[in-house]
């Protein structure tokens, strides 16, 4: 609970929390309390995570493990969407705590004054000794007793990065001392004592404390740091090497790993995580979404170009297989820079909307550029699998999907054939005397239908719907029989 903060309530003590009611909440309580109540407020489990679009039962499973107060492990392919979803998590959680004025790592009031909080979230040696009345060599005797609550500053804060909000990048060069901190030289000049807990400048497990922490890449950590992980996780504190007192840190673990990464985590830190698999999306319409999400049209981009993109990286992780220098070929990131790639070819040629070969340029490129590598000769071989996925998938996805784009239309108008027919025969007219485009309006009633269609769907003027039905044209599908199956309209 937080109060409402006027004048009145500037400077506080814990004392005035306690006549306001507020009561203190972990940090697992605190992320479930507002998961709990924006479930009343949303239309879909998807609202909670804007910027990630997963399969339904993703969320679920994801959105139940937070619930439950766990500390959570997104694993699955490269680029299905796990860091973008640890940080809607992250926004999850509320910006706004009390805390203890003047505390290094943010401790709750309730720490000094409660036993029960103070044996489930222990206040940090600084406190103990500035409210405790205790010397450093006195601290294991604190006692909450001890404590008055009218004499506890209390301060409410929005917690940002380094205070309450943590993110460890992993790799090989995380120690134990990033995570638990390291001397801060200036206060050892003042103080003198290298292990007073007062010269500590805290790691990153002692930043997120009383909020959120999130670790990528998690299984490329050392060993040895997540040890100091898994103490945390525990028993929700720290002992830093270089001090003789322990510090909080009491916070929501996000943690993500790619499949290849999971061996590395060690059996006791992975069985304190609830594993979330976070595979790529089965869905064509949500990985459309995805795309919306991350790509800004610069030019007109056409609907084939865009659902044939999206097609051929479904195709791909279908036949694909597991190969670790290909892994990121089949990402969402792919889906997203293979159109970007269509367009900045049209760009580069001064092109008002992208060709066909700007399309089959940019999907190649768009995919050869996320191989992986470690050699001339592994690059070489990698070209050639994607050069022959594309022989034989390219075509066919862009013909599928140009046809899926004449079927939406074909089902506006009601699949009346003759209304097809004669929205065909005028745009060869146009097709023939491009001079012809201006008149569309006033000479060709059925190719008109065609525009306003465009323009209600697509949201493009005439030459763009010209230029869209020359694509389907091109392509020869208007050679043979009018017809669209039902499962071809997406």
């Amino acid at each position: 609970m937080i109060m409402p903060l006027t004048a009145k309530h500037q400077k506080m003590s814990a004392k005035d929390l306690i006549d306001h009611g507020v009561r203190y909440l972990s940090p697992k309580d605190v992320l479930r309390a507002r998961i709990l109540a924006l479930m009343k407020e949303v239309s879909s489990l998807q609202d909670l995570y804007p910027s990630t679009i997963l399969e339904d039962d993703v969320l679920k499973s994801l959105t139940t493990a937070l619930i439950s107060r766990g500390h959570v492990l997104l694993f699955g392919p490269s680029g299905s969407g796990k860091t973008n979803l640890a940080k809607d998590i992250s926004a999850l959680f509320p910006r706004e705590a009390y805390v203890v004025e003047g505390c290094p790592v943010q401790d709750s009031p309730f720490s000094l004054i409660s036993a029960d909080v103070a044996k489930d979230a222990p206040p940090c040696p600084f406190c103990k000794a500035r409210f405790g009345e205790l010397g450093f060599d006195e601290l294991g005797e604190f006692n909450v007793q001890n404590v008055d609550p009218a004499k506890v500053p209390v301060t409410r804060i929005t917690l940002r990065e380094g205070y309450g909000l943590a993110r460890i990048q992993g790799s090989s060069e995380v120690f134990p001392d990033y995570l638990t901190g390291n001397i801060n030289l200036h206060k050892l000049e003042e103080i003198g004592d290298p292990e007073s807990p007062l010269v500590l400048e805290p790691g990153k497990l002692l930043q997120a404390n009383r909020g959120i922490l999130l670790i990528d890449e998690v299984g490329k950590i050392p060993l040895g740091s997540q040890n100091v992980l898994l103490q945390a996780l525990q028993e929700g504190i720290v002992t830093p090497a270089k001090s003789r007192e322990t510090f909080p840190a009491r916070f929501v673990a996000v943690c993500t790993s790619n499949i290849s990464d999971l061996d590395n985590i060690n059996e006791p830190l992975s069985d304190r995580l609830i594993s979330v698999y976070v595979p790529y999306n089965r869905s064509h319409g949500k990985n459309r979404r995805i795309l919306e999400l991350g790509y800004k049209p610069a030019l007109f981009m056409p609907e084939p170009f865009i659902d044939a993109s999206i097609g051929i990286i479904e195709k791909w992780r279908e036949v694909a297989g597991d190969h670790p220098e290909l892994s990121e070929v089949g990402s969402n990131r792919s889906i997203i820079d293979l159109v970007q790639r269509t367009e900045s070819h049209a760009l580069l040629e001064g092109r008002k909307y992208p060709s066909r070969e700007d399309f089959v340029s940019g999907v190649r490129n768009g995919m050869m550029g996320r191989i992986r590598a470690r050699g001339g000769d592994s690059f070489q071989e990698n070209s050639q699998i994607i050069t022959s996925f594309l022989d034989s998938y390219l075509r066919p996805e862009l013909l599928r999907w140009s046809k899926v784009c004449w079927c939406r239309f074909f089902k506006y108008i009601k699949e009346r054939r003759d209304t097809a027919e004669c929205v065909i025969r005028e745009f060869r007219r146009i097709k023939d005397d491009p001079g012809m485009i201006p008149k569309i309006g006033e000479s060709f009633q059925n190719f008109r239908l065609y525009v306003e269609y465009c323009k209600k769907v697509y949201n493009c003027g005439v030459e763009d719907a010209v230029y869209l039905f020359s694509i389907m044209y091109n392509e020869g599908l208007f050679e043979g029989e009018l017809k669209c199956e039902k499962d071809e309209v997406v």
